[in-house]
């Protein structure tokens, strides 16, 4: 395997700072980083970016995450390994990175069980980190950006 080119980022320093402040901006809400890294690592499954999906699986084992809770993401609403809390989030992190999928791409169902876990501040924090692993997966998997090269 081989990479087309670098990652766009990599290319245009000036892009990678403001890139990682949005995602450091994600992370200073308070929540828990295995929460962040689970929704980061579903949404990188469903783009296939195989570099994103390489180090979300390495970010959740050094947190501890057990080997079922990160090889069990993708399947999520049948198995026992995930607290409502981070279901609500999961849910959302597909329905926030499927968007053409369906009409009402966020339905209220999804929204409202989201908000049920989590206030204003928390959800923010969880948009802002679906947009930017959608952000990280539109730039690596058109350049075929290779696992574990970051």
């Amino acid at each position: 395997m081989e990479a087309r080119m670098k990652n766009p980022a990599a290319i245009i320093p000036a892009a990678m700072k403001p890139i990682m402040e949005l995602m450091k901006a994600a992370q200073s809400q308070g929540l828990p980083q295995e929460l962040l890294e689970l929704v980061h690592l579903r949404v990188s499954q469903i783009n296939g970016c195989s570099a994103c999906v390489d180090s979300g699986l390495k970010s959740l084992r050094k947190l501890g995450e057990s080997d079922e809770r990160i090889g069990l993401v993708s399947a999520w609403r049948e198995t026992p390994y995930y607290t409502d809390a981070e279901r609500a989030a999961l849910a959302l992190a597909e329905a926030s990175t499927r968007l053409a999928d369906r009409a009402d791409a966020v339905s209220d169902e999804v929204w409202d069980n989201a908000a049920d876990h989590f206030d204003e501040k928390q959800l923010a924090s969880i948009l802002l980190m679906i947009a930017v692993t959608n952000l990280f997966n539109r730039l690596n998997a058109p350049v075929r950006q290779i696992a574990g090269s970051w």
